[in-house]
């Protein structure tokens, strides 16, 4: 049997009374809950404001005295106004968040019978959200009995008996949500709709979760928001572990994954856990399962339905209590299909299947992910970077349209804030940094090389699109001798070498300085674009 720590307020009315054996009639709630026959009370966490501090010591001695097995351990919580539901429940989740509860060593009662109501409710609802990982305790005087013990309840809480009060957890439930968001404010609908299920399915069940969707598109920040939520509600107290299976090919996967006994082959000097063992009671995360080969697939599958597998060289099976998310890039109904993949794991994983959409599927998010990729840079780097009105414009522009790909999503995202951000050393990102930042992702995203994408690489495929046809052969023209020339001077004189014999005053720099302007190029913006695709 657990042991059981009860949690509650000291009542500064119901558990007052006079010095003396007369205290004995009287029935405190406090007290009598250490009193019962049928209740073993291991410790008890006494919440009191430090006004009440003289009337919580003479109760916990009285708890001594009636329970001397118990640990009666004080927690002092003052509050300007106990009956400010906004204050009462910031402070009890506070304490929540920072207690150390251990659900499967320990059981926890919160005793919602003394405190004001604004108290109760908010540990009624701390408990029925999980942050309070236990059941209600209530007490009450047993009619027609001179004794001071009373009776008492518990309750385990199930939404389903609860559904009229379930609005008030929409607050929680909001929440919770943005937390899988990592606080960004992302607005679309199908996405937002996703993470809606995920925060549900996250906090009610430990069944697998299969993450399908492009590399890039979040699944891993995803799988850790997720265990840092059950951790949050203390649902797990074991570790998120990470394993990208594509990284586990031969011989060696079988090891990493389940462990061995030392000497179970040439070079196993030592035993070794294995990553599932590691993840006991937290979260196992196996990025690109689709990669892991049919003996592995059928290990893993024993390890999710029975808690047990077989290290490589033992002869007794190891146990593993671990909730189990998948990501995979690939369509593994395909991958069944053709051979691939397990059909009975693939069964296993499908109960909860989300599909991560790309970055270019989700184009009215870019702009809050890329407030939250400079506020990552600042913590990151400890220097904080913002835009310039245009230059914000120019690249949300150019990032939001059609042409703008992100093959690699967020990554790509991340990537390109990280690179503006390092160029400018003044902390603001300026027009220019943005048209060389947006020019080489145009031609990363193209495939193409300096000579035979330069335009789209310097403007971007929008501002392409508004130049006549005529201008972009002589403007291409134009751009390539300028990566050729040492000089603006070298390569005018080269473009107007005709001309320049027929005038008595040549300015050859300005005149091509002027023709670039038209286009919004620069001759140092040119040259910038060519030295860096050249690395």
């Amino acid at each position: 049997m657990k042991p059981t720590t009860v949690i509650g307020f000291l009542g500064s009315t119901l558990d007052a009374a006079k010095f003396g054996p007369s205290r004995w009639n009287k029935w405190r709630p406090t007290v009598s809950i250490c009193m019962q026959e049928d209740l073993r009370v291991d410790r008890f966490v006494l919440i009191h404001g430090s006004y009440h501090r003289r009337l919580a010591e003479f109760v916990m001695q009285d708890i001594r005295d009636v329970s001397p097995e118990t640990e009666v351990v004080p927690h002092v919580m003052d509050f300007e106004d106990a009956w400010d539901f906004e204050e009462v429940y910031g402070k009890l989740l506070d304490f929540a968040r920072d207690f150390s509860f251990d659900p499967d060593a320990q059981d926890y009662l919160i005793h919602i019978t003394t405190g004001t109501h604004v108290a109760q409710i908010c540990l009624f609802l701390l408990t029925e959200a999980r942050y309070l990982p236990g059941r209600l305790l209530q007490t009450q005087p047993q009619k027609g009995a001179p004794q001071p013990i009373g009776t008492w309840t518990s309750i385990d809480l199930d939404l389903s008996r609860y559904d009229s009060i379930a609005s008030r957890f929409a607050e929680a439930s909001a929440e919770s949500t943005s937390f899988l968001k990592s606080g960004i404010e992302t607005r679309n609908a199908t996405f937002n709709r996703m993470i809606e299920e995920i925060e549900q399915v996250a906090v009610r069940s430990r069944a697998p979760i299969l993450l399908m969707g492009p590399t890039g598109a979040g699944k891993s920040q995803l799988a850790r928001k997720v265990y840092e939520l059950k951790r949050l509600r203390h649902q797990v107290n074991g570790p998120f572990v990470e394993v990208n299976c594509a990284t586990l090919k031969g011989d060696s996967a079988m090891s990493a994954l389940f462990g061995h006994k030392k000497g179970a082959f040439t070079g196993a000097v030592q035993d070794r856990p294995g990553l599932l063992k590691s993840a006991d009671k937290g979260l196992l995360f196996l990025d690109e399962i689709g990669e892991l080969g049919l003996d592995e697939q059928a290990m893993i599958l024993r390890a999710i339905e029975e808690g047990r597998f077989l290290p490589v060289g033992a002869d007794t099976e190891a146990k593993s209590e671990f909730q189990l998310i998948a990501g995979t890039n690939r369509t593994l109904m395909d991958e069944v299909a053709a051979g691939n993949f397990r059909e009975d794991l693939f069964a296993r994983l499908n109960l909860w299947t989300f599909t991560l959409p790309g970055l270019a599927e989700r184009r009215e998010d870019i702009e809050p992910n890329l407030d939250y990729e400079l506020e990552r840079f600042a913590e990151r780097e400890g220097t904080r970077v913002t835009f310039n009105k245009e230059a914000r414009d120019r690249y949300l522009a150019f990032s939001e349209s059609p042409s703008a790909r992100w093959q690699g999503n967020f990554r790509d995202l991340a990537a390109s804030v990280t690179r503006m951000a390092t160029l400018c050393p003044t902390g603001r990102i300026d027009r220019e940094a943005v048209d060389f930042e947006t020019g080489r992702l145009a031609r990363l995203w193209s495939g193409g090389t300096v000579e035979n994408d330069s335009l789209t690489g310097l403007l971007g495929q929008d501002r392409m699109t508004a130049i006549d046809p005529f201008d972009r052969v002589q403007l291409e023209y134009v751009v390539q001798v300028c990566r050729r020339s040492a000089s603006l001077s070298d390569a005018g004189r080269t473009l107007f070498a005709a001309s320049r014999e027929q005038r008595t005053s040549t300015n050859d720099s300005d005149r091509l300085r002027k023709y670039l302007a038209r286009f919004e190029l620069e001759w140092s913006l040119i040259k910038e674009v060519d030295r860096e695709a050249r690395r």
